[in-house]
């Protein structure tokens, strides 16, 4: 795959703020995994959530105290935090910890799969000072349905999107994961969540694991997914660097370098930023980078360690890609902007999973 003149440059210049991020390692993205209980039992969940899990929800009181104690090294507004799981409205102290939030300065958000999402606990999250969510929805009721098992799963979730479109100050977005059943239906998909009002969708595939590392019928061929990246362009209209339609912002997840599609299917240049800027709390408190990386590279956990010692003087593993020049990256002509893809695609023996990059070569 060639990569036009403009884009070189602009990934030399991202190459540059990466390389002074990494040394200045700005906190601006907090995930707190708040719970692992689900109410649904997803094809493709990586952290294999059950509705009875093995590790119990942290105490709110627990998360807070990290919080203040990072409070002095940082600017609040600067700093967004994500309450993830599991399903996070399954914790009915959520609004309390995201009043905690607000009176500390701090802006939040929720991801959900938004079977919970109705118009009281919408009216409850906001009076508590939630700036964003985000909705799974993974395409038309028979395809979605089926990814997460539960019958009402789509119909719950599209009447909480129809409910967000009354929010006029509120950031929302849709996320979907693509695989061989809706892939298909995209086009369509599309149309619909315009008809919604939806104004912003990210689309991601699905990488093998917990759940989805069984499951073969999650994964996309290579010609598949160079298909999603030539539809996304599409509908940015997109150019060189790409114009947003008018009516859905349509975007590429953040993980893994794409070539030649790099900042024509999403705003920005990749940027695998785990550990850089963005760090997760999980519900047994270890602390790592975003929750999609694997529990291998956890740095400390807040039982026994200070958040903010272990931020500022660990991660090296996530901060320094060296070790990853191995293996099918080792002699990698593109190294240099992808530095070995998303953290979440390696394994627990450091090897990497999937290469984003390769599978384009292959798909053409």
């Amino acid at each position: 795959m060639t990569l036009s003149l403009r884009q070189r440059v602009g990934l030399e210049l991202q190459r540059s703020l990466r390389k002074t991020d990494e040394q200045l390692h700005p906190l601006r993205t907090l995930f707190w995994e708040c719970t692992l209980r689900c109410n649904m039992s997803c094809r493709h969940c990586g952290s294999d959530c059950k509705v009875q899990p093995e590790v119990k929800d942290m105490p709110a009181a627990d998360f807070l105290k990290v919080i203040d104690s990072i409070t002095p090294h940082v600017d609040p507004h600067k700093v967004f935090i994500i309450f993830s799981g599991g399903e996070a409205l399954l914790r009915d102290d959520l609004e309390q910890v995201g009043l905690e939030l607000y009176r500390r300065e701090y802006p939040w958000g929720v991801v959900t799969n938004g079977f919970l999402l109705d118009q009281k606990r919408l009216d409850s999250l906001l009076a508590s000072g939630m700036h964003s969510i985000t909705v799974s929805l993974d395409g038309f009721e028979e395809q979605h349905n089926w990814m997460r098992r539960h019958p009402q799963s789509f119909e719950r979730a599209t009447q909480a999107i129809k409910l967000l479109t009354q929010q006029k100050d509120l950031l929302w977005d849709i996320v979907t994961c693509v695989n061989p059943r809706n892939y298909p239906h995209l086009k369509e998909f599309k149309e619909y969540l315009v008809s919604l009002g939806v104004p912003a969708w990210r689309l991601f595939s699905i990488f093998p694991m917990g759940r989805a590392a069984h499951d073969p019928e999650l994964q996309l061929t290579d010609e598949q997914f160079r298909g999603i990246l030539d539809f996304i362009k599409e509908c940015r209209n997109s150019s060189e660097f790409g114009v947003r339609s008018s009516e859905l912002h349509v975007s590429y997840a953040c993980e893994g370098f794409l070539g030649e599609y790099e900042q024509r299917v999403r705003d920005h240049f990749f940027h695998c930023r785990s550990g850089v800027d963005v760090a997760s709390i999980r519900c047994d408190g270890a602390i790592s980078g975003c929750t999609s990386v694997r529990s291998h590279m956890d740095q400390g956990n807040i039982y026994k360690d200070d958040f903010w010692e272990v931020w500022q003087n660990r991660f090296q593993v996530m901060r320094n890609h060296s070790w990853a020049k191995k293996g099918q990256c080792k002699d990698c002509k593109v190294w240099r902007y992808c530095e070995g893809s998303g953290l979440h695609l390696y394994d627990d023996n450091g090897d990497l999973l999937i290469c984003h990059y390769n599978r384009l070569k292959s798909g053409k």
